[in-house]
């Protein structure tokens, strides 16, 4: 069950699906469930662990079963299944429902809908748009852009210059998803996406010249709507009482939502260049996940480590064959 829900008006509009049949306005229905269901088992009577919460799926398997029975048995298998209030009933591949099964439904007040879509091809499209629409998630305060396809979230303290960073960035042809609120969704284990709230989506604040569209201002081509978070930077002022890490060696994680992600403190003084230094730690970050280390490479050409240098291993393997 998901502490967030969405209105069934909105997965059908998203979705195009057909309203075969509605008690109330879509608008006034909500899904709270990410998992949906083939209804098979309770159709056929065993009723145990069923979840009233799941978006009910009838195709051609169920259909079929459900016409092959007798009139008065196969009345009582749908009112068993639609008694249980399901959250929406959807027949696939543009089957029909008999009368008696939408008039069942109507006693219920179950929605009943339609998509001419396969069953295993709608299922999946489903769970993983509900994946999205009723993730786990929070706000935080910081700039969101897509460096060289690297999600990167750019956080820090106000006035460290996170906008003015995300506008030289667009500048040099990358794109911005979020500035000053940055929704985050936990959609699987392992994944976090980004977005902007949809009444700042596009603008930027800068101190001293004000609002700004990024869309009007540089093109549709310099915003996107969401990204996965691959890592994130954290401004701060620069500290010369800090020691910072200038090696590279292992990567330092945060924990956002439950999921460590890569992150990189970047100190800020006068002089630095924030924008070069962030597509730097994008390029980085992308080959340290195709398994490149550059100071693991560096250490092994002093001779200060027994790490195999990337290059050996790779003529190694060719000796193999």
């Amino acid at each position: 069950m998901s502490n967030y829900s969405v209105s069934l008006e909105k997965v059908v509009n998203d979705l195009s699906f057909s309203v075969v049949y509605t008690p109330h306005e879509l608008k006034d229905i909500f899904v709270t469930s990410q998992d949906v269901n083939r209804p098979g088992l309770i159709l056929s009577g065993f009723e145990e662990h069923f979840d009233p919460a799941r978006i009910q799926f009838l195709g051609l398997t169920e259909i079929e079963y459900v016409n092959s029975l007798e009139e008065e048995i196969a009345k009582e298998s749908m009112d068993r299944l639609l008694s249980k209030k399901p959250a929406a009933l959807l027949i696939t591949r543009g089957l029909e429902l008999k009368p008696s099964f939408v008039e069942i439904a109507r006693k219920y007040e179950v929605p009943v809908l339609s998509t001419p879509e396969s069953t295993s091809g709608c299922m999946s499209a489903t769970i993983s748009y509900l994946g999205v629409e009723l993730a786990q998630r929070i706000t935080r305060h910081g700039v969101f852009v897509e460096v060289y396809g690297e999600g990167v979230l750019i956080l820090g303290d106000s006035g460290v210059g996170k906008s003015e960073t995300a506008l030289e960035l667009i500048n040099r042809g990358h794109r911005l998803i979020a500035d000053d609120a940055v929704e985050i969704r936990r959609v699987s284990n392992k994944t976090l996406v980004g977005s902007a709230p949809d009444n700042i989506r596009h603008f930027i604040e800068l101190r001293g010249v004000g609002i700004l569209n990024a869309r009007r201002l540089f093109g549709m081509g310099a915003v996107k709507l969401t990204e996965k978070i691959d890592m994130v930077i954290q401004l701060e002022l620069w500290d010369q009482d800090k020691v910072y890490d200038r090696l590279g060696l292992e990567n330092e994680y945060t924990d956002i939502l439950g999921i460590s992600v890569p992150v990189s403190v970047v100190p800020v003084k006068p002089g630095r260049n924030l924008s070069i230094i962030i597509e730097a730690a994008a390029m980085n970050n992308r080959q340290k996940k195709m398994g490149y280390n550059a100071a693991r490479e560096l250490l092994h050409s002093l001779g200060m480590t027994d790490d195999i240098a990337p290059e050996q291993k790779e003529l190694e393997s060719w000796h193999d064959f």
